[in-house]
């Protein structure tokens, strides 16, 4: 057949079968599976390299690391230095270094208010204790219970914050830190502190400008007792009557702090006359004290007994009772004299608030016109040492306080001690009005042999043992704050 001769029906079907492009070879090679023969070949069907698969172990770790590591996940290098707890020797040093800055301390709480169950003695703690830049770091050593603590508890002294709070209003100490921008206080001093609250536990955090260094010859005890009393009796006396020589005083609670502090700051002026009321058990430590005529209040009539004295009546008042007391020592006056009325103890008569000794002592209070005041040419001012904010005049007067105490003018009366577990015994004292002078409150645990310690009124039983109020575990974040 020559090339000109036509293509036969098979050549023909065979030309139309076959694609433009063709690709025999490919075609022709690849198995259904589309995988190629060569790697099926070698690939398991786990689909893993087989030489990796030789040398892995089924735990998943590589034979070479597997030798250095062992099932806790620590290499032996680390394991060396790596204690069982699983932590490194550096970071047990700083946990050891935080626990060593949390400090514990022992405080007196009120919870509430009401009776003498209301305080408690907690252990508080607190971490980073550290002063802040104008504070001090104080081991408190002892501290003064006042008459404004009995009706703070009671819910009747407006300057506390709510319960509960750390009670305390005066206190003494040695200084145990200072903060950076403190350049006249240094570590080791001994001060007298004073504040509104917070003051009645082992450690404290205050300003500088409420400490104030203590003679040498100071006791602790008679640090913590100075503040409150004298402060008060000194501003009374000297900033608002301003006390001259001749003049006739009439103190009522004459064996209480501020009555003996009164008493004591009166002798440092000539010729001074002072009437001073007290049960009649306290009159010859009251006159030893320099009462000129002790009065014995609750078996006399005390104006009475002054008008028979000093028919005129007298010059100053110190008014701690309020109610009728007030009417009557107003009464008393002599022209241009003064009352100060600084108190209200008539409220208080017994442990618990008495809504109808308030009542009574409200409706009794002292209302006078200004016209009356004229003609009688008298004058009546109040004093509350709270409501004082001015700390240069409390620095004043506290280095004139301290000033006298170093020449032997003044000295704080101390009438018992009580440890901090014993709380309720010294408030009960000076609720019973059996203190003649100061009641103190000492930080430091008791010890079994330890018993309250007086030197007044040797008859009373205030060395009957009592329960231990239980500590309470209270955990506190201090912030700065407060006075």
């Amino acid at each position: 057949m020559s090339g000109d001769e036509a293509p036969t029906q098979l050549d023909k079907t065979l030309q139309e079968s076959q694609p433009d492009d063709p690709a025999p070879a490919p075609v022709e090679v690849i198995p259904e599976s589309a995988i190629i023969p060569a790697p099926v070949e070698v690939m398991p069907e786990s689909a893993i390299i087989p030489a990796p698969v030789e040398v892995m172990p089924e735990s998943g770790i590589i034979p070479a690391a597997a030798e250095v590591m062992p099932e806790s996940g620590i290499s032996p290098a680390a394991a060396e230095v790596m204690p069982q707890s699983g932590i490194i020797p550096a970071a047990a040093d700083e946990q050891e270094e935080e626990e060593e800055e949390v400090l514990s301390y022992r405080a007196l709480v009120l919870t509430g208010h009401g009776g003498l169950d209301k305080v408690k003695l907690q252990v508080k703690t607190q971490k980073s204790p550290q002063p802040k830049a104008a504070e001090v770091q104080v081991r408190v050593k002892a501290c003064g219970l006042n008459f404004a603590e009995l009706l703070g508890r009671q819910g009747l002294y407006d300057l506390l914050p709510a319960p509960p709070f750390t009670m305390g209003m005066e206190a003494s100490g040695v200084i145990e830190a200072v903060g950076h921008e403190v350049a006249d206080r240094k570590v080791g001093d001994r001060v007298i502190l004073w504040s509104r609250s917070g003051l009645w536990q082992e450690v404290v955090f205050l300003p500088a400008k409420k400490t104030f260094l203590m003679p040498e010859s100071m006791s602790f005890e008679e640090g913590a007792a100075l503040p409150i009393s004298y402060l008060t009796a000194y501003m009374m006396l000297f900033d608002m009557t301003h006390l001259r020589p001749g003049k006739s005083v009439l103190i009522h609670c004459a064996a209480g702090g501020v009555g003996i502090a009164a008493t004591q700051l009166c002798q440092t002026v000539q010729d001074v006359t002072i009437f001073g009321t007290a049960s009649a058990s306290k009159h010859d430590i009251i006159a030893q004290g320099g009462v000129t005529h002790p009065i014995d209040y609750r078996t006399k009539d005390y104006v009475e007994e002054i008008h028979k004295i000093s028919p005129e009546g007298v010059d100053i008042v110190l008014d701690p009772l309020g109610g009728l007391d007030s009417q009557k020592g107003y009464d008393l006056l002599k022209p241009l004299g003064t009352i100060i009325s600084f108190g209200a103890a008539n409220c208080v008569t017994g442990t618990k608030k008495n809504l109808l000794a308030i009542a009574k002592v409200w409706f009794n209070q002292l209302s006078i016109t200004t016209q009356r005041l004229m003609q009688n040419n008298r004058a009546i001012a109040g004093f509350h040492l709270g409501y004082i904010c001015d700390e240069e005049l409390i620095s004043s007067c506290m280095a004139t306080l301290l000033d006298l105490y170093n020449q032997g003018k003044i000295k704080p009366r101390i009438d018992s001690t009580y440890h901090f577990e014993e709380v309720n015994d010294a408030m009960s004292r000076m609720h019973e009005r059996k203190n003649i002078g100061k009641v103190i409150l000492l930080p430091e645990p008791k010890e079994e042999e330890d018993k309250p310690q007086s030197d007044s009124e040797p008859g009373d039983k205030t060395e009957a043992p009592i329960e231990e109020e239980k500590k309470e575990e209270v955990t506190e974040e201090e912030t700065a704050k407060q006075d």
